[in-house]
């Protein structure tokens, strides 16, 4: 199936599971979410896998064991591309990519690189670039400055980061639900490739979370 859109009801789907998070609603809406939210998902993966790779959906349900919030489903449907990801719900689209997450292993290689001039600098300038693009630079930071750093050190912000991703979103419109909408994901992920390509070579795979 090619990607045409995301169905006309999946923001609807959404906002209406935001107001009533309960397995009566997710019943009674199902077949919506099958047909305007996971298939739409399934065929942009589909698309965008000879460039990409294949991709996963992750599944709908929360996973409320060590939660205070027991809602038991998801207020959006996510999916990742390698350490690509893109995301849709009531509050529109959002593609990202990078390291949500690094174990501390990554964590210690991360800093190693940055803090090699050659290389630190290289990111700098992949990350520069990115916000240039419209791409917004986040991840996990430390208050202070991890131990045993100069406190004048160059990269010190970058040495701070405890994971490292960027991402990009829409607020809901008609390119949403039109093959615009893939062609937004795919140039956010083939701009994010920079960083995607330095953090796999520097720090390893990324290891996505369970969403």
């Amino acid at each position: 199936m090619t990607f045409t859109g995301f169905g006309e009801d999946a923001v609807e789907f959404y906002d209406g599971l935001a107001a009533d998070n309960s397995k009566a609603y997710w019943t009674d809406r199902r077949a919506v979410y099958e047909r305007d939210v996971r298939g739409p998902m399934l065929a942009l993966l589909a698309d965008c896998e000879p460039e990409f790779g294949p991709g996963k959906i992750f599944r709908p349900y929360r996973d409320v064991r060590f939660s205070n919030d027991k809602t038991p489903y998801k207020t959006h449907c996510g999916a990742t591309v390698g350490g690509f990801y893109v995301q849709v719900g009531s509050d529109g689209l959002m593609a990202a990519g990078g390291h949500y997450q690094m174990a501390s292993d990554q964590v210690a290689r991360f800093r190693t690189a940055v803090d090699d001039e050659r290389r630190g600098t290289d990111l700098q300038r992949r990350l520069a670039a990115l916000e240039a693009a419209g791409i917004t630079v986040a991840g996990e930071r430390l208050k202070t400055r991890p131990r045993g750093v100069d406190p004048e050190h160059p990269r010190l912000d970058l040495l701070r980061h405890k994971s490292l991703y960027g991402w990009r979103t829409w607020p809901p419109d008609d390119a949403l639900h039109g093959p615009e909408c893939r062609e937004r994901v795919v140039a956010v992920w083939r701009a994010l490739r920079p960083l995607t390509e330095w953090l796999e070579d520097h720090v390893g795979p990324s290891e996505q979370p369970r969403r």
